[in-house]
């Protein structure tokens, strides 16, 4: 089986912050929320407090502004033409997409491409509560082994925060752009 990150693998971007940008222009009260989104930001990345999930739950705060299942829906319309072409070309019936994004937006366009599993962050759509820890590095290795724990034949990412599995795969590749080359690991 093949395993996948989404954003800047498959997916030319990162899925949610395009999924913000669109709900901005389409909401534009979600904009009242950009001081506390930069001071959660800043404190995260800048001064080091509190947790990833913490900052990612106070951005998905712009959620209480949307119609989630129909913004998700239009969303994929303008950016289903961002899964790169590389995927395409080698998408298996037993994908595995594994990824930090939310599941609610990721689900649609997971089901458009006839990919039938995901592993991704649970966010609430309505209130951007997570119900669970951020799908991101060794998390999910352990939702991978929670959900499968079958064998990662090939394991595709932009990030060297998925090293945990591609640790655990028999080949693991890293994708820049459009080009995927062999990610060269060190024991």
């Amino acid at each position: 089986m093949n395993v996948y990150d989404f954003d800047n693998t498959i997916y030319r971007g990162d899925s949610t912050a395009d999924f913000y940008l669109f709900s901005l222009k389409k909401h534009k009260k979600i904009i009242r929320l950009l001081p506390s989104l930069l001071k959660g930001t800043l404190r995260f990345y800048l001064f080091k407090k509190g947790t990833k999930t913490d900052m990612k739950e106070n951005m998905y705060r712009f959620l209480g502004f949307v119609e989630w299942e129909k913004d998700v829906e239009e969303f994929w319309n303008c950016h289903e033409q961002n899964i790169k072409p590389f995927y395409k070309a080698k998408q298996r019936d037993d994908d595995i997409i594994i990824s930090a994004s939310p599941y609610f937006l990721l689900r649609p366009i997971c089901e458009r491409l006839g990919i039938r599993h995901l592993i991704a962050s649970d966010v609430d759509p309505v209130t951007g509560k997570y119900t669970g820890i951020n799908c991101h590095g060794e998390e999910k290795v352990r939702l991978y082994k929670e959900k499968y724990n079958g064998k990662i034949d090939n394991f595709y990412s932009d990030s060297h925060s998925d090293l945990p599995l591609a640790k655990i795969s028999e080949k693991a590749f890293l994708v820049r752009g459009d080009e995927v080359e062999s990610w060269k690991l060190s024991n």
